[in-house]
C-alpha cells in the first residue's frame, strides 16, 4: 500500500508504518535488509513460545516506527534535528541489526571467531554506503558515535534506545507474555535533551520503572529461559561437530555459504580483508541452517545425526539450573553415563552435554544511566529519583549455572 511514491506497512504492534521514498525506502528493499526476513528475531525461543516467529526484519521496521516517532517530539520541545540528521538516524536504526546472523549469537560461538554482529553491521553499512555514492556517512557516524550530537547515538543504542523499546514491546506481543509489555509511546513522549544527552521528563518516572520491571522479566522469563538455552547450546554443539568433521575433509551437505564458514576458519581479518566473506554471510541466514540439519539428521556421523534429529524434532536437552557451579565430580558423573547410555566415547560424550553460565544485570548506573529531568532544570539519575524502584536488585548481576545434557535412554 502506497500514498504519494510513499511506502505504508501494516504492523501488527503499531499499526501502518510510513516509508518515505528515497534513501530509506531505498535501504528497505536493499538486499542486505531483506535478508533480515529470513531470520528470526528471536532464535529458537519458539520451542517455549509458538508464537515467537517475527523477523529481524519486523524488528528492525518497529525499531525505525518508534524513531520516527521520538524525532517528532524531540521537535516539538524545541530541539532542533535536521532533515539530513533525521534521515541518518533513521538509516542507522534500520541497519543496526543487518550484521546478526542466522539464530542471533550462535554463529559467533560457533563457526565465526572473533568478530561481533555490530562490527559486521558497520562492515555492511560501509558496503551500502559505498553502493549509494556517500548516502549513509551521517548514519554510520550517529551509528559510531561520532556524530557532534550524541543524543541520536543514545537514541540509536542506549539504556532507552529504540531498539530496546521495540523488542520489549514486540517480543512480549508475540510470545503472548503480557507482564512484558511497555509503554513505548508514553516513554517516548516523555524523552527530551539536556546537555546533549537523552533525558527523561520527571512525570515519566513510572513508565520508567515499567520498563525497566519488564526487561528484568523478559530477560529471565524468555530470553533466558532455560529451555531456550537448552535449544540454543544443542545448535552450538551440533555445528561445532559439523565444523570439526568439514575440517577433517568428511563431505557435508550445505548451502555454498554455510558451506564457506564450515571449511575455513573465519575470523575478524577475514572480513576486513575479503569481500567474498561478506557476500558469503549476506547469503547465510536461517534457511541455510535448516537445511543442513534435516539432511544431517540422516547423516553417518551419530553425533551429527542425533543431535541435527534432536533439534529437528524437538527432542530438547534436560537443563538443570543452579546458583554455584556444578562440581567436577557430578559432571563426570552425567558424562560417564552419557557415555554408556549413547554408546560413545567419553570424549564424544561432550556433545551431548553444555554448562553455559550467564550472568546479566538489567541496569548499570555507571554504564550509561537513565535521567530525568524536572521543570526547574534538574537531573537526577533514575536510582535517586525512584522512591519505589529497586534499582539495587536491578543494578545486581545475577549469575545462574546451567547443565543441559541429553536424557539418558532407559
Amino acid at each position: 500500500m502506497s500514498e504519494a511514491g510513499n511506502k505504508i506497512i501494516n504492523d501488527p504492534v503499531f499499526g501502518f508504518i510510513n516509508i518515505p521514498c528515497g534513501l530509506l525506502m531505498d535501504i528497505v528493499n536493499h538486499p542486505v535488509m531483506q535478508r533480515l526476513t529470513r531470520i528470526k528475531q528471536m532464535g529458537l525461543s519458539y520451542v517455549v513460545y509458538p508464537g515467537a516467529q517475527h523477523t529481524r526484519f519486523q524488528h528492525s521496521l518497529g525499531a525505525f516506527y518508534l524513531m520516527s516517532e521520538a524525532i517528532t517530539q524531540l521537535r516539538l520541545k524545541g530541539h532542533e534535528i535536521t532533515q539530513e540528521e533525521s534521515e541518518g538516524v533513521l538509516a542507522a536504526i534500520l541497519l543496526h541489526d543487518v550484521g546478526h546472523g542466522p539464530f542471533s549469537h550462535v554463529l559467533e560461538d560457533t563457526i565465526v571467531k572473533g568478530v561481533t554482529h555490530e562490527e559486521i553491521s558497520l562492515m555492511l553499512m560501509d558496503r551500502i554506503n559505498r553502493e549509494m555514492d556517500g548516502a549513509l556517512e551521517v548514519a554510520i557516524a550517529i551509528f559510531r558515535d561520532r556524530y557532534p550530537k550524541k543524543y541520536l547515538h543514545q537514541l540509536v543504542s542506549g539504556q532507552l534506545d529504540m531498539d530496546r523499546l521495540d523488542y520489549l514491546r514486540r517480543d512480549s506481543f508475540y510470545t503472548g507474555v503480557t507482564e512484558g509489555n511497555i509503554g513505548s509511546a508514553r516513554i517516548i513522549k516523555m524523552l527530551n535533551i539536556k546537555d546533549d544527552n537523552l533525558v527523561v521528563d520527571v512525570k515519566g518516572i513510572y513508565s520508567i520503572e515499567n520498563f525497566l520491571t519488564a526487561r528484568r522479566l523478559m530477560y529471565w522469563q524468555v530470553y533466558l529461559h532455560k529451555t531456550s538455552v537448552s535449544c540454543e547450546r544443542m545448535l552450538i554443539n551440533v555445528l561445532l561437530r559439523a565444523k570439526e568433521l568439514a575440517i577433517s575433509g568428511v563431505e557435508l551437505f550445505c548451502s555454498p555459504a554455510l558451506c564457506y564458514f564450515l571449511y575455513n576458519d573465519i575470523s575478524q581479518e577475514n572480513f576486513s580483508g575479503s569481500s567474498q566473506c561478506l557476500e558469503h554471510f549476506i547469503d547465510l541466514d536461517d534457511n541455510d541452517i535448516w537445511s543442513a540439519l534435516k539432511v544431517w539428521s540422516k547423516h553417518p556421523d551419530r553425533i551429527l545425526s542425533t543431535l541435527s534429529s534432536d533439534i529437528v524434532n524437538r527432542r530438547i536437552f534436560k537443563v538443570e539450573i543452579s546458583s554455584e557451579p556444578f562440581s567436577p565430580e557430578y559432571l563426570e558423573e552425567i558424562r560417564t553415563r552419557l557415555s554408556q547410555s549413547m554408546g560413545v566415547t567419553r570424549e564424544e560424550a561432550r556433545y551431548f552435554m553444555s554448562t553455559p553460565s550467564i550472568s546479566k544485570n538489567m541496569y548499570n548506573p555507571a554504564d550509561d544511566s537513565i535521567d530525568l529531568l524536572y521543570k526547574d532544570g534538574q537531573v537526577k539519575n533514575v536510582a535517586q529519583a525512584s522512591d519505589m524502584l529497586n534499582v539495587s536488585l536491578l543494578s545486581r548481576k545475577v549469575v545462574k549455572y546451567y547443565l543441559c545434557y541429553r536424557r539418558f535412554s532407559c
